[in-house]
């Protein structure tokens, strides 16, 4: 079998760390049991580019017991845990091809291989997937009935190509999923990132000021946990209704030019790139600590900010200390790459539960309703969602009301009023 991984005698490792995420993701090893039952995704290949984590192994081997024929790459060259890699290779047959740290050209030969069965599907975490087909593999198109993406920066690509008609096959957008955006974003991304940041430093966030820049679903996260943590929280955006919904939740709102002045702890979460820039690296004080949440390391300029520093030291495991020219120090954590995954373990199983049951059941959708759909990008079916919501309440032992069938009618009808 091909693969490429660090170790496999990390493997045992891996699998234990593996078999304690799934006691998490009860809603995730349903459908694993339901597609292992009937097969639905025999003879079909998925070739997939996510994060090589004990949560993203379930999701394999859920897709491998209804049939298919998985391939994995990293989505992120520092976000791979070796030994679930290890695992799901020695112990599973998958073949995987992730090293944690390996270096540009690596990651895309990675890509590469993942892409070397010529897949029927992809899966995607930020389209560098779906962008190497397209730009590089045109030829596997024709074989490509779909593919989903799981985060707002892939989405974001995604969109772009179908607005240029270039998008070669369907695109289920996971990432928008009530069910994925509602609980992974805010609370994984929240939670894990506030994680990263702690593991990698070690500092107190109590009466510190971070600076959130984006307030999204992932930024309300942050900001929330941020705040519990004691922090001072500011946020910076360039939407004026998320810029007044943060104010409304109680945070300072201000531009960044104003807040790199005064923060200690300033965190990206956009999607976009250059967000702190020359600019801001200018104004911040002696010992500000830079993070990024944001699927790519583009966030920060760390090209300028590296023509800025007279010397560059590690100075920790996950952190970078670049000495101005007046002396100051600015330190920038998992080189700008996801801090969540880089530094830390990304999102809790239980989480990334939901996210992954939609993955999923929308591969299977595409296996079945692809003929029906075009070359763009869709969200996931509403049933889908609701299913997914209603799995998991079950899972925790939680029931909720029901309309009455006098309720019905009255919501369906337009007569009745006062």
């Amino acid at each position: 079998m091909d693969f490429e991984v660090k170790d496999l005698r990390l493997a045992s490792a891996g699998q234990l760390k593996i078999e304690w995420a799934s006691r998490s993701m009860p809603v995730l090893q349903r459908i694993k049991k339901e597609l292992g039952a009937k097969k639905p995704l025999a003879g079909t290949r998925i070739s997939a580019c996510l994060h090589v984590t004990s949560e993203t192994a379930n999701l394999m081997l859920a897709l491998k017991a209804g049939g298919a024929e998985v391939r994995l790459a990293a989505s992120n060259p520092l976000s791979t845990q070796d030994e679930v890699a290890a695992a799901l290779v020695k112990y599973h047959g998958i073949p995987v091809f992730a090293i944690k740290g390996e270096d540009q050209k690596s990651y895309y030969r990675h890509i590469q291989k993942a892409l070397s069965h010529k897949p029927h599907l992809t899966m995607d975490d930020g389209a560098d997937l779906v962008s190497t087909v397209h730009q590089e593999k045109p030829e596997l198109l024709s074989s490509i009935i779909g593919g989903t993406e799981e985060t707002t920066t892939g989405v974001i690509r995604l969109r772009s190509m179908a607005e240029n008609k270039v998008l070669g096959y369907p695109i289920i957008a996971v990432n928008d999923a009530r069910t994925k955006h509602f609980f992974d974003n805010r609370y994984g991304t929240g939670q894990s990132t506030i994680d990263g940041i702690l593991r990698s430093t070690n500092i107190l966030l109590a009466g510190l000021t971070v600076v959130v820049c984006g307030y999204g679903w992932c930024g309300k996260g942050v900001a929330t946990r941020a705040k519990g943590a004691g922090a001072k929280v500011v946020v910076c955006e360039i939407d004026h209704l998320k810029a007044l919904e943060a104010l409304m939740d109680g945070y300072q709102v201000m531009p960044l030019a104003k807040a790199a002045r005064i923060g200690d702890v300033f965190i990206t979460v956009t999607g976009n790139k250059s967000v702190i820039r020359q600019e801001h690296f200018k104004q911040m004080k002696d010992g500000a600590i830079i993070a990024n949440a944001g699927h790519f390391n583009v966030e920060i300029d760390l090209v300028r900010l590296e023509k800025m520093a007279k010397r560059k030291r590690k100075i920790r495991e996950f952190v970078e200390e670049f000495q101005l020219a007046d002396n100051r120090h600015l330190f920038v954590l998992a080189e700008g790459r996801l801090i969540n995954l880089a530094a830390a373990e990304g999102h809790p199983a239980m989480v990334m539960d939901m996210s992954f049951a939609n993955q999923a059941l929308s591969v299977l959708y595409l296996k079945n309703f692809h003929k029906k759909l075009q070359k763009k990008v869709y969200p996931v079916p509403e049933d889908i969602d609701q299913r997914i919501a209603r799995l998991k309440l079950e899972s925790m032992g939680i029931k909720i009301d029901r309309l009455t069938a006098e309720q019905k009618a009255y919501l369906k009808g337009w007569k009745e009023g006062t």
